[in-house]
């Protein structure tokens, strides 16, 4: 895979971007945007899009011109980011089929999931693959949440950390992408510029 660069002020900025979702336990999202430069992702641009929530779903409306947007200014999407305001940091049934959308557009795809109010509060994770990617993407359940079972090792499991777990942790990174993770952590929590663009 190639390197994924993911700015650690784009934690605290979504954050409050969903602060008020959060504070009435309504889960919030967006998408991550982007340019690849020199074999690179960067992600650059927050897109908020318009969305209706409840404690444990985010719903998107006009995916349409969310897309129209991303290619107006000039950007990819490299993924999603979203709250748990009323769960424990982990990606549901209707995550994981959300996030392989994402992530058969763009392998690299990743999926931030915030959760305030536990610990770990913050998860960067990505579908195995092709063990997740294939399980996900042939699964006929519908929407909703259903169970999908874990594969019998010695396959990886559905989804993995796509920053080698260094979020969950505490670590915050390293500016590397540590234990076999593509995500490159950038900066400190208040010093990066990223856009953002809230169609709400």
């Amino acid at each position: 895979l190639r390197p994924l660069h993911l700015p650690r002020a784009i934690i605290p900025l979504f954050l409050d971007l969903a602060a008020h979702n959060t504070a009435r336990s309504i889960e919030t999202c967006a998408v991550l945007a982007g340019v690849l430069r020199q074999n690179a992702f960067f992600v650059t641009t927050l897109m908020v899009p318009k969305q209706h929530g409840t404690s444990d779903t985010c719903t998107t409306e006009d995916e349409e011109g969310l897309f129209a947007a991303l290619e107006e200014r000039g950007v990819i999407a490299m993924g999603w980011v979203h709250t748990h305001p009323t769960q424990t940091c982990f990606l549901s049934s209707v995550d994981l089929h959300t996030h392989c959308s994402y992530q058969l557009m763009l392998p690299e795809a990743i999926a931030i999931v915030l959760s305030p109010r536990h610990t770990p509060s913050c998860g960067v994770f990505r579908l195995s693959d092709p063990t997740g990617v294939d399980l996900i993407s042939s699964c006929d359940r519908g929407p909703g949440f259903h169970p999908h079972d874990e594969p019998e090792p010695p396959l990886p499991p559905i989804y993995v950390d796509a920053d080698g777990g260094s979020v969950a942790r505490g670590a915050g990174g390293g500016g590397r992408a540590g234990r076999g993770g593509h995500v490159v952590w950038m900066g400190g929590e208040d010093d990066e510029d990223i856009g953002v663009v809230d169609f709400r």
